[in-house]
């Protein structure tokens, strides 16, 4: 269940602290665990806004850990990761992933380095040519201002990223504002410095007009689906973007070792602004693209390990979101490496090499897949596979699809 709790918390009003140093929080729940969002703010045409939520108690203040020695971080860690999603390669140094985010991040090499050196994955820094940083404009300096709530949803990506694909380079590129061009700028500079796979855990209205930011052929960029339950966003939209629904994942006693439902805040839905893509053939979508493509864990209740910004300096979070996703699927493609040519065919015809999800929804579309997980006993005709909004194909098995 997620849901928005009948009672904003005014931070400002009632002393408490916003993890995103905005004015207002207002705190969510998935099953018994109360969660809040990174960047606070309606969706506003134009402009993204991130997808990223932070566990907390139910007033809204995060749960912040500085280990003690032989301490664990609350969450899922890479092992658990890799695990879930059958990724034992980790990557070459010759592929280059790219994150995209609005406004700085100070600490971000030094929080990554916590981070890595937490799961014993090797350093990823400036000096040894794994990490840099940019602005928007591919220059290793004059970054803008950081944000609190985008330097979280940052350091989230970075240590997913580094959690799938260890041994790949990093490019952070830091746009000057949350604004649609802006970002799109970044992701231009992104892929004009080399990048192979450029993530990107924000979204806002369904939109066309920002399109060509997302086009970049032999280039995987994977996109959130939104963290706002059914319906459509973008730029998980775009037809050039691998589109990253979300679920909840948990241990279990089967073959796998876990098990996947929808997770009821991912975006999906069918697009009215874009044109049905060749790769896609699901029936009742039949004129536009249908959104999303593939997905991941994204439920704060069954949350990520991250170490990055807090209240009182950088410390251990728990997170969810479909931020989650979009940068872990980014890390798989990276396992690959190299150009990548023709991503969408290939993931649609690798389904049998997907983890199907057969149960959940994420909001009210009439019972069909739109919003709801379909079952073996009910597929959609998208070439015979289970396919539904809310999780796409499925969750990877392996990085054959990618």
């Amino acid at each position: 269940m997620h849901r928005l709790l009948s009672v904003g918390l005014l931070c400002a009003s009632m002393s408490l602290a916003c993890s995103s140093g905005a004015s207002a929080q207002f705190v969510e729940r998935s099953g018994n665990v109360f969660h809040v969002r990174a960047c606070l703010g309606p969706d506003i045409r134009g402009m993204a806004r991130c997808h990223a939520h932070i566990v907390t108690d139910a007033r809204g203040n995060p749960f912040e850990r500085n280990l003690t020695r032989n301490a664990t971080p609350s969450g899922y860690g890479p092992s658990d990761l890799r695990s879930a999603y059958n990724i034992s390669a980790t990557g070459s140094s010759a592929t280059t992933i790219a994150i995209v985010d609005a406004y700085g991040y100070t600490n971000a090499e030094a929080d990554l380095g916590v981070y890595r050196t937490q799961y014993g994955l090797p350093p990823c820094t400036t000096a040894n040519g794994c990490f840099k940083k940019l602005n928007q404009n591919g220059v290793q300096g004059n970054y803008p201002k950081q944000n609190t709530g985008w330097a979280q949803e940052a350091a989230l990506d970075l240590d997913m990223v580094s959690a799938m694909c260890p041994n790949c380079k990093i490019i952070l590129v830091e746009a000057n504002s949350a604004s649609n061009a802006d970002l799109g700028t970044a992701v231009n500079t992104a892929a004009a410095k080399g990048a192979h796979v450029i993530s990107n855990s924000y979204g806002g209205p369904d939109t066309a007009a920002y399109d060509g930011y997302y086009n970049h052929p032999g280039v995987a960029i994977t996109a959130s689906s939104g963290d706002s339950g059914y319906g459509v966003q973008s730029p998980a939209s775009s037809p050039g973007v691998i589109a990253v629904g979300g679920t909840s994942l948990f241990r279990a006693a089967n073959s796998r070792g876990w098990t996947e439902t929808v997770w009821s805040g991912a975006g999906s839905g069918c697009s009215t602004l874009h044109s049905k893509p060749s790769w896609q053939t699901d029936p009742l979508c039949s004129a536009g693209r249908m959104e999303a493509d593939v997905s991941a864990i994204a439920d704060p209740a069954t949350g990520v390990a991250v170490y990055g910004p807090g209240r009182r300096g950088s410390s251990w979070l728990v997170f969810g979101g479909t931020s989650v996703a979009a940068p872990l699927v980014g890390g798989i493609f990276g396992v690959n490496g190299g150009v990548l040519q023709d991503y969408h065919p290939n993931l649609y015809g690798n389904v049998a090499s997907l983890n199907d999800v057969t149960s959940g929804s994420n909001g009210s579309c009439g019972g069909t897949y739109f919003c709801t997980a379909s079952s073996p006993s009910n597929p959609n005709g998208n070439g015979g596979s289970t396919y539904d909004g809310p999780t796409g194909l499925g969750t990877p098995n392996g990085t054959a699809p990618f």
